[in-house]
């Protein structure tokens, strides 16, 4: 009987994100993704490598805040020369505007789960309110490391043109489709 005791105490203690809980995201399994549509003819894909930032989480009390930080350098569209154009004054313009923010101080949850986050994207210097929706959120023990994490699909549409990104409007669409793997650990 004591063992079942201790044993149920450790999954409890394990699965604290139920009450509150501080997590990092793991740079190596968050990768933001965007796609756009290019010239009316496909969808193209792109990708950050590096993104950083922090979760705070509180299933019990409904709220929660996110940090995030995307080098906006580490962009990737799978060619140098067009991750080049796309760093430039163009696009991205990484050297005035190295980082890409994400803040959110609210969640909203269905049940004991957050289905979004209301925050505000910082991208070119240029704040403005972002709607993520969150898909596929779950917590548990990484099988692998043996460490507690939550994670989640994150998927929100935005407009380039609202943060003054507007090279070849409209032959490139102004609408962006963000679609980002989260993995956070609990710290």
């Amino acid at each position: 009987m004591n063992k079942t005791l201790v044993c149920l105490a450790l999954v409890l203690l394990e699965f604290r994100p139920a009450w509150g809980a501080d997590y990092a995201i793991d740079p190596d399994h968050t990768l933001p993704v965007f796609e756009v549509n290019h010239l009316g003819f496909s969808t193209q894909r792109g990708r950050f490598d590096h993104a950083s930032g922090h979760i705070q989480l509180d299933v019990q009390k409904r709220t929660g805040s996110v940090d995030w930080v995307i080098d906006a350098a580490s962009i990737n569209m799978g060619q140098m020369k067009w991750n080049d154009h796309m760093k430039s004054s163009d696009f991205f313009n990484v050297a005035q505007f190295p980082e890409i923010t994400y803040h959110a101080d609210r969640f909203n949850f269905e049940g004991d789960v957050p289905v979004a986050a209301e925050g505000t994207l910082t991208l070119l210097g240029v704040a403005k309110p972002l709607r993520v929706s969150i898909q596929h959120f779950s917590c548990g023990i990484n099988p692998i490391n043996q460490k507690s994490l939550c994670a989640a699909d994150i998927t929100a549409t935005l407009h380039r043109a609202d943060f003054g990104m507007t090279k070849y409007l409209p032959a490139v669409s102004d609408e962006v489709k963000v679609l980002v793997p989260v993995e956070a650990y609990l710290q």
